[in-house]
């Protein structure tokens, strides 16, 4: 449908307001043009978007019905709305969209390795081959089909002909830098699985030089160290007496549910301890849910703010505002949980946001705090080797330096608010759910007010039939297994020169 000029420059005032994030404003526009051009798909696509951000999800829910109504064979939109779909935890809805998407187009690369991933990630590996046979029988010679017919052999256990195929590649100059990252990423998760660890250290850091070239990662790191900085004046500025009366403020809204933040460094065993506690029948666990980034953190504390945010301004916050806070981190939380059994616990496992501990404190200052700990060189060693998108944080795993400092950061967290105290929090160990999982399993689940269940020992059973969300998705559908404990001496050589960093750490969590 033909648009005037006039109507362009409104849609693009949209898109400026949805950036800004005035979503009333950019919504009002949304409804004004789609009155005029009902059968714009990309307009009813982004007033999903919008629709999301404003956490009114039914509304997003037909937009984006819409949106696939109209555009039933447009590849590129479908995979949008798949994307969209899994942000949103519509699981089934995604799927759908990456399967029309390929069936729509047999010959595009993008639909069918969209669906082979979603496949693989559900460990269908015998849909998401043919996925990747069917994309690369039309084109035998494309690096990035070949670099995921790589990552299936390892799905395998096929790891010498991988790693074939990888050396293969490597030979091939790619102009595609992210294709030539993961080519070289995926033949260090080879040689790692192949025992050849000397190797696999020198082709992660091949695929971290590849990857600083795709973007600004000096303005990356510059953002991460500038907040890096608030946040410690913050911290060092609050006192015992402030959690204390804090908490003496309580919850602004009653809750009908306990809740509970697992925590602690990424790689360090939280998804494992999430998998454990989630599959007790009273316990509804959240697998690195976005709620407490958007609807807190991005509001109290952007990551470019104009004013920085300070203590006053945490204990300046009203009732109504910590209310509306509550209120929309536990609306955008339990969409996934709609229509489920009610439970009497909440757990939000997510790494990341243990660096906002004082926020979740002010905010949800009942809430009960599980740290998850792991010898500090083998989580060096698990996030160097973790596959990653940059950006402001994950920028540090480019080097082991970085890596170690930004442990540092994040424990530096934990470990001030822990000197503080006034608040309900218990550390769990790695080593000691490996050691022994029921036991340290019953001592957690004590910790959150409840008994043993005996479908948390069989945990690894429940985790197979859903969608783990975190990096370690194929881990958890295993029993527990200890030949992740010190993997780090594989790489003792490389974690030489960040020995001293991580000294500290290591006397203070007990693995001196």
């Amino acid at each position: 449908m033909r648009q005037s000029p006039r109507h362009v420059v409104r849609w693009q005032k949209a898109q400026q307001e949805l950036l800004k994030g005035r979503l009333d404003a950019a919504l009002e526009i949304y409804h004004e043009l789609l009155k005029r051009f009902p059968g714009v798909a990309g307009l009813w696509f982004e007033l999903g978007l919008a629709a999301v951000k404003q956490l009114d999800f039914d509304l997003a829910d037909r937009a984006f019905q819409r949106t696939s109504e109209l555009a039933p064979k447009d590849v590129s939109m479908l995979i949008l709305l798949g994307q969209q779909y899994h942000q949103l935890r519509r699981l089934d809805k995604a799927r759908a969209c990456f399967e029309r998407a390929a069936a729509a187009d047999a010959s595009s690369i993008p639909a069918q390795l969209s669906l082979a991933d979603w496949f693989e990630r559900e460990r269908r590996l015998d849909d998401a081959w043919a996925c990747m046979e069917s994309c690369a029988a039309r084109h035998p010679q494309n690096a990035q089909v070949l670099c995921v017919k790589a990552l299936l052999l390892h799905r395998q256990g096929r790891n010498t002909e991988a790693e074939t195929l990888l050396r293969d590649l490597i030979k091939t100059r790619q102009p595609d830098l992210n294709v030539d990252y993961a080519i070289r990423h995926q033949l260090a998760v080879v040689l790692d699985a192949l025992g050849q660890h000397a190797e696999a250290m020198q082709r992660l850091h091949e695929a971290k030089a590849s990857l600083r070239h795709t973007t600004n990662v000096a303005r990356l790191e510059q953002e991460y160290d500038r907040a890096d900085q608030r946040r410690r004046e913050l911290l060092a500025a609050l006192k015992p007496e402030t959690i204390q009366r804090w908490r003496r403020e309580g919850n602004a809204l009653p809750l009908r549910h306990r809740l509970v933040f697992l925590g602690g460094h990424p790689r360090s065993g939280t998804t494992l301890l999430e998998q454990v506690l989630g599959a007790h029948p009273a316990i509804a666990a959240f697998d690195e849910s976005p709620a407490f980034a958007n609807e807190i953190l991005e509001k109290l504390a952007p990551l470019n703010p104009t004013s920085p945010l300070t203590l006053n301004a945490l204990d300046a916050l009203t009732i109504n505002q910590r209310a509306n806070h509550q209120q929309c981190y536990l609306k955008s939380l339990l969409r996934e949980h709609a229509g489920k059994p009610e439970t009497e616990v909440l757990l939000d496992k997510n790494p990341s946001p243990t660096a906002s501990l004082h926020l979740w404190l002010r905010i949800f200052p009942d809430l009960k705090v599980l740290i998850a700990l792991r010898d500090p060189h083998d989580v060096m060693v698990s996030c160097f080797f973790q596959k990653q998108m940059l950006n402001a944080t994950n920028v540090n795993f480019l080097s082991l330096e970085r890596t170690a400092r930004h442990f540092a950061d994040l424990m530096d967290v934990w470990l001030r608010l822990r000197e503080l105290g006034g608040f309900d929090w218990m550390e769990s160990r790695y080593e000691d759910i490996v050691r022994n999982l029921e036991s340290e399993g019953r001592r957690v689940t004590e910790f959150l007010g409840l008994s043993w269940h005996v479908r948390q020992a069989n945990y690894h059973e429940d985790a197979r039939k859903k969608f783990v969300f975190a990096p370690t998705y194929n881990d958890v559908t295993q029993p527990v297994y200890g030949r992740a404990v010190g993997r780090w001496q594989h790489y003792a050589e490389a974690l030489g020169p960040i020995e001293q960093r991580l000294a500290p750490y290591c006397h203070a969590f007990g693995y001196a």
